[in-house]
């Protein structure tokens, strides 16, 4: 678990910008403004003062949107250490990605329930926070991979699908001792 941390940070980081370019490519396309609701929730948890309008600080928004992509990295790598990589891990992962916005954001009061939004925008979030999870995943799923299979993985190796009478691994076969 002790990698955990730096591969979560490196996986988290590249997540954010490939996510970061695949907005970029959108926008271009479709035309949507940058969203700074990233630096006014940051402006919001630290105290930091809010500039009216709706255009923030780049350095403010860009410490928030790539801080939070390494920091989340982590918990995917925690996943990864533990055995749970590929697709479903990663897909998984983008649920507790758009979950940490909301709250941060709803909290903060800077936005609101997704319920609320326009469909249109709310598949733009969902689409860029997927590529985000599924980008995080693969570094941290590879990065994982370099020191083997995780525990879950060497228990579902004892016997393949999810069974009963299939006990837990001896502890030092968990711990990888």
């Amino acid at each position: 678990m002790k990698r955990a941390l730096w591969q979560g940070l490196v996986a988290g980081a590249a997540g954010g910008i490939v996510m970061t370019l695949g907005e970029k490519i959108e926008q271009a396309v479709t035309g949507r403004p940058d969203s700074h609701v990233p630096a006014r929730v940051l402006q919001r948890l630290t105290g930091l003062p809010e500039r009216p309008g709706t255009r923030q600080p780049l350095p403010v928004n860009w410490a928030m949107h790539h801080g939070q992509a390494a920091l989340l990295g982590v918990l995917r790598s925690v996943m990864a250490q533990s055995g749970l990589r590929g697709p479903l891990a990663s897909a998984q992962f983008a649920a507790v990605r758009l979950t940490n916005d909301q709250i941060l954001e709803n909290a903060t009061g800077v936005g609101a329930p997704p319920s609320t939004w326009p469909r249109r925008e709310l598949v733009v979030d969902v689409l860029h926070k997927a590529v985000y999870a599924f980008a995080t995943g693969i570094v941290a799923d590879a990065l994982a991979a370099r020191g083997g299979p995780g525990p879950g993985q060497r228990h579902a190796a004892l016997r393949p699908g999810r069974r009963a009478g299939v006990g837990p691994l001896p502890r030092e076969d968990a711990y990888g001792r």
